[in-house]
């Protein structure tokens, strides 16, 4: 897959440049107002191309700030994050009544769904991906709890998801459509893995403890989705706990523990539709625990509105922008 979107200022009069530069962003990312250090010398540059459900993006540019106003916000239509790896300076954001600066070596994450102030103070390189809240969702519970931090990617799955972006980037042009959409899988992936690592803010030390424990348990379900004695007792067995706890850990999010086994297993299985058009559903649906196809098909129109026929046969579902 070649980069499907290259912009540079340097192609555009200069008097044009910051005005060229706001479009760029808008259509990229978010309407944003922006603010330049040198208006009149400002460049930048912006390699964009998709990934399957991500957004991916890499932006060069001398100084500059971008904010996201509340009246931006009345036609946004989906809720999406940016998740943001500066690569050469540090940046300042502030979103939810939090500031943070996140150096190199980080990443921040911030919701497209509420205002927020992005800037930095000296030239900088920035891997920038975009992602829906529904697809970072079905990765890592309540990503909102992850917005206006930095996000350590200096060691352990952070930096395993830091190294992946630099990467795919790197290899871009020689990709093809099915092994983007691979990658982009495997990227929110390795990023919703990454934040489960970090963790999220707790009030007690209970909570801290029962949150651990249902991270875990989440990872078990998740790589043994299908063995087919996937069950609250196995699940219980497999992670030391009680099956009386894991109930309760799953109430504390208003869930269940065998809803949550079905919806991991409907997302695995619509991901392996999407990376081939010529598996075999009934194949599928056996491979991921379920008793049969018309059983399969039913929770699969369910939970994502499409049949899994349907799905596989249209690939501007398998291959969303």
């Amino acid at each position: 897959m070649h980069t499907e979107f290259v912009f540079s200022t340097s192609d555009t009069a200069q008097t044009g440049r910051a005005d060229a530069w706001n479009r760029v962003i808008a259509e990229s990312y978010f309407p944003l107002d922006l603010s330049f250090r040198d208006k009149q010398r400002f460049n930048g540059r912006l390699e964009r191309a998709t990934l399957g459900h991500v957004g991916f993006s890499r932006l060069t540019s001398q100084p500059a700030s971008y904010e996201r106003r509340a009246t931006h916000l009345c036609n946004a239509r989906e809720e999406e994050y940016l998740v943001t790896l500066p690569r050469s300076a540090p940046v300042e954001f502030r979103q939810l009544g939090r500031d943070v600066r996140c150096d190199p070596g980080g990443f921040i994450i911030e919701r497209g769904d509420e205002p927020y102030r992005f800037r930095y103070e000296k030239p900088n390189d920035l891997f920038v991906l975009k992602v829906s809240r529904k697809a970072l969702s079905e990765r890592v519970r309540d990503p909102d709890r992850f917005c206006a931090r930095v996000i350590d990617a200096t060691s352990g799955s952070a930096a395993l998801f830091a190294s992946m972006v630099a990467h795919v980037h790197a290899r871009l042009p020689e990709l093809g459509a099915s092994a983007g959409e691979l990658l982009g899988r495997q990227m929110l992936e390795l990023l919703g893995l990454a934040l489960d690592d970090a963790g999220g803010p707790t009030d007690n030390g209970a909570s801290v403890v029962r949150a651990a424990h249902l991270t875990r348990v989440e990872r078990f379900i998740r790589a043994n989705l299908k063995h087919p004695d996937l069950s609250p007792g196995f699940i219980a067995a497999g992670c030391g706990i009680s099956t009386r706890y894991l109930h309760d850990l799953f109430r504390d999010v208003n869930g269940t523990v065998s809803q949550h086994i079905r919806d991991q297993r409907l997302i695995a299985a619509r991901d392996r539709l999407a990376a081939s058009g010529s598996v075999r559903i009934a194949d599928v649906a056996y491979r991921f625990g379920f008793s049969d196809q018309a059983q399969f098909s039913r929770l699969f129109k369910a939970r994502f509105g499409v049949t899994p026929s349907d799905f596989q046969r249209q690939p501007a579902m398998r291959h969303p922008t």
